[in-house]
């Protein structure tokens, strides 16, 4: 039982079954013969960039790629995340979201504003910006605007 087969059959358990916490994933794990603990499931779910998505039944874990089918491909990613509002203090910055949208907000901001934003931390409503060396707020902002088109 290899990390590449755990990593296998963790993508494999989110594409037949809605995860909606780390314990359910962990379980499920365990009785497909895995011997894994929760902070070797918390790296797996980092490394995999699996995000926790709202859905009219509470959130779920999802792969990056199921992401992407869920939106629709004329639309910015997060047009539909509601209304995020970002204040900065010192070098950081802190993102307000709707409760459950932090993970998929920090994860697209990751990917996509690597080049200003050297990572993100994120909770359920709030994710810390670290934004890289000699970065202004307006580049963060801007950045940032490309993607969150609602950003205030």
């Amino acid at each position: 039982m290899t990390k590449k087969g755990r990593h296998k059959a963790i993508k494999d358990i989110l594409q037949t079954t809605e995860v909606n916490n780390q314990e359910v994933l962990l379980n499920i794990l365990i009785e497909k013969g895995f011997s894994v603990t929760q902070a070797t499931l918390s790296r797996d779910i980092n490394e995999l960039k699996i995000v926790k998505v709202p859905t009219d039944k509470g959130s779920v874990y999802q792969l990056p790629e199921n992401m992407q089918n869920i939106q629709n491909e004329e639309e910015p990613v997060l047009s539909s995340f509601g209304s995020v509002t970002i204040e900065f203090s010192g070098q950081l910055a802190v993102m307000k979201t709707r409760p459950g949208y932090a993970m998929a907000i920090a994860s697209e901001i990751d990917s996509k504003a690597s080049a200003y934003i050297l990572g993100t931390v994120a909770g359920d409503d709030t994710i810390l910006l670290i934004p890289r060396e000699n970065v202004s707020r307006d580049e963060v902002l801007a950045s940032l605007s490309a993607f969150i088109p609602n950003i205030q």
